[in-house]
């Protein structure tokens, strides 16, 4: 048998679909984020990067930075095996602690990474729960789908934010059967909101569990950065708040915060921590330092916000297909996977912007896109280059504008003036 075919035969059937992924060959510049190093081919040149989840540049401050250089100092790289075989390295409960606080919860619990933190707390709460029923949001992300298919307990899959479907299906299963609803806080691909609070109302009227994915949220929304839930006050609301450190915090490594009993049932029962590596303490000193420094300020989180309205705007006024987004997420709508590749590559070549394109699975097919992650350091004349930069892409490769128009012809000047004062800057 010939072995290597079957795999040649898959990665084959991605380039005929044109969806074969490249990664870039990138080195950030610290100091200088959102520049980046880009080597190809024996050369190197600078860019800009519009599609990092660093979302704040938090993975550049000053002060996480200076906690790793203090954490390695005094501990080294890392962690020396699992925590039941290493214990706990002293950064890693003072972290757990602080998320604990952040969310306002009894204990916290620190993953390896955000999509392990899904998978192992989804799977082991359901397995733990006797006839269990998940209702889970269909756009959740991989990592919830993993966990849901690994717990082995009965799945519906409710309509994308549609409380009447999910309703439905709470009242068909009965109040008195264990249910799980696990849905996301913002969904990254579109960046849309849930409705929370109308969630939480329904799993208390027909007693099931909540738990919530905030990777999106955390760090960038609520007055102490505790994701939409901080935000909207409901925190108390929802029983298990899973987080990442790897996206806003700029470090890396997911968590979950909840009751007591929740967090100890999921140390002791699931796979998925206990035979991991605990995270190396370097990293957890990152971390801590980045959640304390945001639980107070104030000034990432509004830059951010200002930075994200205006990029939409600016876009907006040139025509480009900007998809609704209620956050910070910029999507930019391509519909086709060859051609999404083609703009991805021209920005990168052409104009020193990198920006990886999205493609099916991790979007319908149809509905590839651009999608753009703003930051407090991406200055309006970096806006004004990305717009700059689209439009003549746009152009070159014929990918249709908003209302089947020509891009609409202002000068710089102009469009960043119009869209800071449309902001309120």
């Amino acid at each position: 048998m010939d072995y290597r075919r079957f795999f040649e035969d898959a990665i084959d059937q991605l380039h005929a679909e044109k969806r074969y992924r490249v990664f870039a060959n990138l080195e950030r510049i610290v100091g200088r984020f959102p520049r980046a190093i880009w080597r190809d081919e024996g050369t190197q040149r600078e860019i800009t990067v519009w599609c990092s989840n660093d979302y704040l540049g938090m993975g550049q401050h000053p002060d996480v930075i200076a906690a790793i250089h203090d954490a390695s100092s005094r501990m080294g790289s890392g962690a020396g095996g699992t925590r039941n075989i290493s214990g706990n390295n002293h950064p890693l409960v003072e972290l757990e602690h602080e998320l604990a606080d952040l969310h306002q919860k009894e204990a916290a619990l620190v993953f390896t990474s955000g999509f392990v933190s899904n998978e192992a707390s989804i799977s082991t709460i359901a397995r733990l729960l006797p006839n269990c029923l998940i209702l889970s949001d269909e756009l959740n992300h991989a990592s919830m789908i993993e966990g849901v298919r690994r717990s082995g307990a009965e799945k519906k899959i409710f309509r994308h934010n549609d409380l009447a479907h999910l309703e439905e299906l709470l009242k068909a299963a009965g109040k008195e059967r264990a249910k799980l609803i696990v849905f996301e806080s913002i969904y990254s691909m579109d960046g849309d909101i849930a409705p929370v609070q109308a969630i939480a109302d329904l799993g208390d009227e027909y007693n099931a569990m909540t738990y919530i994915d905030e990777v999106h949220a955390v760090g960038m929304y609520g007055n102490r950065g505790g994701g939409i839930t901080d935000r909207e006050h409901l925190s108390d609301r929802i029983d298990v708040i899973e987080g990442t450190l790897a996206k806003a915090f700029g470090t890396l490594g997911g968590y979950i915060a909840g009751p007591k009993t929740v967090i100890d049932a999921i140390r002791s029962y699931a796979p998925g921590f206990i035979f991991t590596t605990a995270l190396p303490p370097v990293i957890a000193a990152a971390a801590t330092q980045s959640i304390r420094h945001l639980k107070v300020s104030q000034e990432e989180r509004r830059m951010h916000q200002c930075q994200a309205k205006l990029t939409k705007d600016v876009l907006a006024q040139a025509n480009l297909p900007v998809m609704k987004s209620e956050t910070h997420i910029v999507p930019i709508l391509v519909g086709n996977p060859e051609l999404c590749k083609k703009a991805s590559d021209r920005l990168l070549q052409k104009h020193g912007l990198y920006i990886q394109p999205i493609n099916y699975p991790t979007v319908p097919r149809g509905t590839e896109r651009l999608r753009i992650t703003p930051t407090p350091f991406h200055s309006n004349e970096l806006v004004v280059e990305l717009k700059d930069a689209l439009v003549e892409v746009w152009t070159a490769l014929g990918i249709p504008f908003s209302k089947d128009s020509e891009p609409a012809i202002e000068t710089s000047e102009r469009v960043v003036t119009l869209a800071v004062s449309k902001a309120g800057g």
